[in-house]
C-alpha cells in the first residue's frame, strides 16, 4: 500500500492511550486487552484497539472479524469496526495477511519498521481511547512502541499477571522495563483469579491468589483488579461476541466493571 500524506498525525488529537504489557505469553493479555476496549466502549468511550501483537494477532478472531478487509483513503489505513455506530475500531496485521494460517517470520527491524507504520499511517480519527495490545516480553518491539510514543505523552501501561509466582515475577521485570522508559504504570490486572463455576457461578481458588496485589503493594503501583477464569467468557471470545452485554448479571462481569471503573477514575487524575 502507499504511504500516506505527508504531515499526517493521526495520535495527536486520542485522549488517552494505554498499553497492555504482560511479561510472559499465556497470561491472558490479549484477552484484557478485549475487555477493556468493550468495557470503554461500554462506558459510553469511542476506542480504537490495536493489535501489535505481530506473531501472534488474535484480536481479529476474539471479534469474529476475521477475513475483513483494509480499506485506505489518502491518510492512510481505516481500521475496521466493530460495530455498526462506529464507537469501536481495531487494527491487526492480520488483516493483511492473505492466509489466516501464515507465520510472521521477521527479522527485528522488519518488525520495529511495521510496528511505527501501524502507529503513524492508522486514521484513528476522533478516538478517546487507544488500547495498544503489544507482544509478550519487553523486547525490541517494546521499545520500537514506546519510542514511537513518547511525543505523544501516553498514559502509560497495564500489566497483566496470573496469579501464580512464576508470572508475577515476570510482571516484576515488566515494571522495571517501564521504569526504564519512562512509561507511567497505570494499574496491575490479576487474570484467571479463580474459577468461575458454570452451573452455581461460585469462584474457587484453582490456583494461588493475590500476587499480583501484593506486586502492586511493594512498587507502590494502583492494583485495578482480579478478573476470573470464566467458561462463558471464553466462550464468547470463541465466537466473537461480547460478554459485557450477553452475560451482565455474573462475577466476571461485575470484576470487569469494577477494572474499567477503575480504569477511567485513574486516567481522569493522571497529570
Amino acid at each position: 500500500m502507499s504511504a500516506p500524506m505527508a504531515g499526517t498525525d493521526h495520535l495527536s488529537h486520542i485522549e488517552h492511550v494505554i498499553l497492555v504489557l504482560s511479561g510472559k505469553g499465556g497470561v491472558g493479555k490479549s484477552t484484557v486487552a478485549t475487555q477493556i476496549a468493550l468495557g470503554l466502549r461500554h462506558a459510553g468511550k469511542k476506542v480504537g484497539l490495536l493489535d501489535l501483537d505481530l506473531c501472534g494477532p488474535s484480536i481479529p478472531r476474539m471479534f469474529n472479524l476475521q477475513n475483513q478487509d483494509i480499506h485506505q483513503c489518502p491518510e492512510g489505513w481505516l481500521p475496521v469496526f466493530v460495530d455498526k455506530d462506529q464507537h469501536l475500531s481495531v487494527m491487526s496485521i492480520a488483516f493483511l495477511l492473505e492466509d489466516a494460517n501464515d507465520a510472521i517470520v521477521w527479522r527485528g527491524p522488519k518488525k520495529t519498521a511495521m510496528i511505527k507504520q501501524f502507529l503513524s499511517d492508522v486514521v484513528w480519527r476522533d478516538l478517546e481511547y487507544l488500547v495498544i495490545d503489544t507482544p509478550p516480553g519487553t523486547s525490541d518491539e517494546h521499545i520500537s512502541v514506546v519510542e514511537s510514543l513518547k511525543s505523544y505523552n501516553p498514559d502509560g501501561a497495564v500489566l497483566v499477571t496470573t496469579p501464580q509466582a512464576v508470572a508475577v515475577g515476570d510482571v516484576r521485570r515488566e515494571l522495571t522495563f517501564c521504569k526504564k522508559t519512562h512509561i507511567p504504570v497505570i494499574g496491575i490486572i490479576e487474570n484467571m483469579s479463580g474459577f468461575v463455576c458454570p452451573h452455581c457461578t461460585e469462584c474457587t481458588n484453582i490456583f494461588s491468589k493475590g500476587g499480583g496485589e501484593a506486586l502492586a503493594k511493594q512498587f507502590h503501583v494502583p492494583f485495578l483488579g482480579c478478573i476470573p477464569l470464566d467458561p462463558k467468557l471464553t466462550h464468547c471470545l470463541e465466537q466473537g461476541k461480547n460478554f459485557l452485554e450477553v452475560y451482565n448479571d455474573t462475577p466476571t462481569h461485575k470484576a470487569l466493571d469494577a477494572v474499567i471503573e477503575r480504569l477511567i477514575r485513574i486516567d481522569r487524575d493522571l497529570p
